[in-house]
């Protein structure tokens, strides 16, 4: 059985089952600062920019020009008879309309090759961030609420990039240059039209708060169900085997609920702007003709009205097409929001200096550093030391808690010289699989210390530290590609030799031989056609490909059926050999020639030694061994 490795219970703030905060949305923080990063990222583009502002002030001038046109087209062609005159006015209105419409294309194609560019960016720098993250982020945050980033999020600040920036622009620089268009005709009927544009910007404010904060709630919400159904899809043996279908389904019912109405609130506040904004805008047509008329009876500028009438109807236009965009721009803004506070995460630490070199030993015994990959391996300080590589590993009253409120690990102390085997045993939660992964450095103790051939892990580079550490994990992932590449993984510069060597090694192959195509067969979906035993093999030759010299077993075995674990004993003897051995079992069979063997209960230890010495105590190690108690 897996250890717990976090106390019982959600991490704070978060709901049960771990799927992210409830009960609300948070807004964004600092929208302006939000909007600021996506800039940064679109500053790589600043010629593309420029040429994109150019084409917007030019088919935004053209819009607006266009309709002035119409004043002189009345005025001096239409009124006096001139339809020479008046073919050649509408030629030059043909090519405005034209030319704007070519520079209207010309930015939108601009605009998606700089979006694309800038999203898959965002998107690489995210998933290379979250290689940087310390493990402890991963236990608190759902693999969907984590997908959503790269699908949800990623996908509306693309929509936002590629239409909603541009069109925002265009539509100001259009709205800007047809109220100034429109105070040269007829201030008297601007100020109407400026009047009934108040009481457009108070619905505008009005609707879009509301839009603004039912669409963040929205788009927390498809996290919360991709995370639920995720869950879901991975866990469906577990489902059925406990009947579990119905409680399943009223979960999923309440969080789909929540998306719905979340979703209906920001699409009913999404829908009711442009109608809104369309009955204000006739309103305002209807007023300005009124006045109009009478002022055009009295001036006789009958092309000013019409030229008048057409910004009139424009204005509205504008701001219809902004209250649209802004749904958008908002949206992308909280999901970059959401994208911005993982690349904000603090990283997980390395402050070590120490390096893990390859080293060959001189004639009078002295190691100099080797400059190929062969040769045995040594820490190099920041001095220049070399320190052979031997797998000496010790604990020094070390203190441990996943959080500050409960403490897993109390005041442990052990050691394991260079190719000891050292077995840990206890109950579910005292902490066996918590010490294995403080050697990798996966968390960080809060007290104590834990060196490495004399060395405190903290002062090696983490990279070098998991690189002389093979794990062998009760859960085996297998990766989408060829048995080899999955063999390989332990070590990816292995040649087919080896990587054939270590599935020996592990007894994996004859099985794998027997497979399709052999090492090239390609597994998909985890592995999912091979047995729990098999992909567990392949775990095994996996940590016998990369040739640690310390070597971690945690529950390597539980997995696999007993006539399997005989087939492989051989081969984990071979493998084990001269290496320092970290082993946690349930089956106490497998730890009896353990050099040590460490009880823990609660986080401490309470006997050691070997498997005669423990016996011989009669205390816990004997009631468990001779079926007086139980691992639970």
């Amino acid at each position: 059985m897996a250890e717990n490795k976090r106390p019982m219970g959600p991490p704070p703030g978060r709901g049960p089952g771990g799927r992210g905060p409830r009960g609300g949305f948070q807004k964004p923080k600092n929208l302006k600062e939000t909007i600021g990063k996506l800039m940064g990222y679109l500053g790589c583009y600043r010629l593309h920019l420029c040429i994109v502002a150019v084409l917007l002030v030019v088919s935004s001038a053209c819009s607006v020009g266009g309709s002035f046109l119409i004043k002189p087209l009345i005025n001096d062609y239409i009124l006096p008879g001139d339809f020479p005159g008046l073919a050649r006015m509408l030629c030059v209105m043909a090519a405005v309309y034209v030319a704007g419409a070519a520079c209207s294309y010309g930015y939108a194609r601009i605009m998606v090759h700089v979006s694309q560019n800038t999203v898959a960016k965002i998107r690489e720098d995210l998933f290379e961030k979250m290689q940087r993250l310390p493990l402890k982020y991963f236990d608190t945050h759902t693999h969907g609420e984590l997908m959503s980033r790269y699908t949800n999020d990623i996908e509306t600040v693309s929509e936002a990039l590629n239409n909603s920036f541009g069109s925002l622009i265009s539509c100001t620089l259009t709205f800007l240059g047809t109220i100034t268009m429109m105070i040269i005709l007829s201030p008297i009927l601007t100020c109407i039209t400026f009047g009934m544009l108040f009481v457009m910007m108070l619905a505008v404010k009005f609707i879009g708060g509301r839009s603004r904060r039912y669409f963040m709630q929205q788009q927390k919400a498809v996290g919360e169900v991709n995370g639920y159904i995720e869950e879901m899809i991975e866990g469906q043996k577990v489902i059925k085997v406990f009947n579990h279908e119905a409680a399943a389904k009223r979960e999923f019912q309440a969080l789909n609920e929540a998306y719905r109405k979340a979703g209906t609130n920001a699409q009913t506040f999404a829908g009711i702007m442009p109608p809104t904004m369309g009955n204000l805008s006739h309103v305002n047509y209807a007023l300005t003709c009124c006045v109009g008329a009478l002022l055009a009876i009295r001036s006789g500028d009958l092309g000013g009205l019409a030229a008048f009438l057409t910004y009139s109807k424009q204005v509205s236009q504008p701001i219809n097409q902004i209250s649209q965009q802004v749904n958008t721009i908002l949206s992308a803004a909280a999901g970059a929001e959401r994208i911005f506070e993982v690349m904000e995460t603090v990283p997980e630490e390395d402050a070590g200096k120490v390096k893990l070199v390859r080293v060959m030993e001189n004639r009078d015994g002295s190691l100099t550093e080797a400059a190929f990959e062969t040769g045995s391996w040594a820490w190099k300080r920041e001095d220049g030391t070399l320190v052979p590589l031997r797998g000496d590993v010790r604990f020094d009253h070390v203190v441990f808690g996943y959080d500050e409120r409960k403490t897993v690990l109390h005041d442990v102390s052990l050691y394991a010289k260079p190719g000891q085997k050292i077995a840990f045993v206890g109950s579910t939660g005292a902490g066996k699989t918590t010490i294995t992964s403080l050697i990798n450095r996966f968390y960080e103790i809060q007290s104590g210390t834990i060196t490495y051939d004399g060395i405190d892990i903290r002062e090696i580079e983490k990279d070098s530290l998991r690189r002389s550490l093979g794990v062998v994990l009760q859960d085996t992932h297998l990766f989408t590609g060829t048995v080899a590449d999955n063999i390989r993984y332990g070590r990816l510069e292995a040649t087919e030799e080896e990587v054939e060597a270590a599935a020996r090694l592990a007894g994996a192959d004859d099985f794998i031989r027997k497979l399709p195509q052999g090492y090239e067969t390609v597994l998909s979906g985890d592995g999912g056609s091979l047995s729990q035993g098999e992909r567990q093999l392949f775990n095994i030759a996996r940590a016998a490909c990369a040739n640690p010299p310390v070597l971690i077993l945690d529950e390597a075995t539980s997995s696999i059926d007993t006539r399997t674990e005989k087939i492989i004993e051989q081969g984990m003897d071979h493998l084990m050999e001269g290496r320092t051995v970290f082993v946690i079992a349930h089956r106490l069979s497998t730890v009896r020639n353990a050099k040590a063997i460490m009880v823990l209960e609660q986080g401490q230890i309470m006997e050691r030694g070997d498997h005669d010495d423990l016996i011989a105590q009669k205390g816990r190690y004997y009631q468990l061994y001779t079926g007086q108690a139980e691992l639970s």
